[in-house]
């Protein structure tokens, strides 16, 4: 029996569930590092291709990552109250089907990855890694918010070495940066769902840090805001990448109070905010080059 047009848009409209492209706050986040890494790598005028690669290659590999944390997920997220109506969970998307659609985006981010230098396409292999296996480190260790940060943050030596063929001593430093900052904001995500995660047993960093969950996020924060004030200073940034800075660092302070009391819509506005802070040190990078 054919398959009608009304079949054909559910299963696209259930595809683009699983890749949570309705909610695009994790594809701003990943974006965000990424651009900071090509303006500082390009000072400030990067490669139309390298910037095309990487911007399409974020919305593929974000939404690669959550067709896989989804499947990896399955058996847990039924019984999640905020994950019960996802497409697998509810039973919309099969297995197999989410395997095939997680197959395909990395597929289409690798060959949008052969356009650019070997030394690029090499590091491509770790961020695939990274990115298939962080779903399933909720099982074995309480830091899976870290291993997210060294997933999200990888875009940031890729996109050095497709601009300048090598990876200097600056991008590790972003890269820090960028990884505390995935735990900080994944750790206000995963209070959240905190009470569901200690009766499934999954493990994260807000059960982790405990009643300590804001003191530690607070002093993750002022090591971030330490080590973008390096980035700074080892590139020679002026005044606008400061008053970015200063921005995002009140941001940060916003953040804190959202949290304070740790309610579940406060925790998860919180986390939204963090498309702000990245914004903001992107704007300061973007009109420091710009004034050059």
């Amino acid at each position: 029996m054919p398959i009608t047009k009304a079949q054909l848009f559910d299963r696209a409209k259930q595809y683009s569930l699983l890749a949570r492209l309705d909610r695009p706050i994790g594809i701003l986040i990943l974006l965000w590092p990424t651009l900071w890494a090509l303006w500082i790598a390009s000072e400030g005028k990067p490669d139309p291709l390298v910037f095309t690669v990487f911007f399409l290659g974020v919305v593929l590999m974000r939404s690669a990552g959550c067709v896989i944390n989804d499947y990896a997920d399955r058996d847990f997220d039924p019984h999640v109250e905020r994950t019960k109506l996802r497409p697998i969970a509810s039973g919309k998307v099969q297995t197999k089907e989410a395997l095939a659609v997680f197959v395909t985006l990395c597929l289409c981010a690798f060959g949008l990855v052969l356009m650019l230098n070997v030394y690029t396409i090499f590091l491509s292999f770790g961020g695939a890694f990274l990115a298939a296996s962080y779903p399933f480190m909720k099982r074995y260790t309480h830091l899976p918010q870290a291993y997210l940060g060294m997933a999200f943050g990888w875009a940031v030596p890729m996109a050095f070495a497709a601009q300048l063929n090598n990876i200097p001593a600056v991008a590790w430093v972003m890269y820090l940066a960028v990884v505390l900052w995935a735990l900080v904001y994944d750790t206000m995500y995963a209070m959240v769902d905190k009470d569901d995660d200690l009766k499934i047993g999954v493990k994260s960093t807000a059960i982790l840090f405990g009643d300590y969950d804001r003191h530690i996020m607070a002093i993750l924060q002022l090591v971030i805001i330490g080590l973008l004030m390096k980035v700074g200073l080892m590139q020679q940034l002026g005044w606008a990448y400061y008053f970015g800075l200063t921005v995002a660092a009140g941001l940060l302070i916003y953040q804190q109070i959202l949290i304070f009391h740790r309610d579940k819509k406060q925790c998860f506005q919180a986390f939204l905010n963090n498309n702000w802070f990245g914004l903001a040190v992107f704007a300061g990078i973007f009109i420091d080059y710009g004034f050059r």
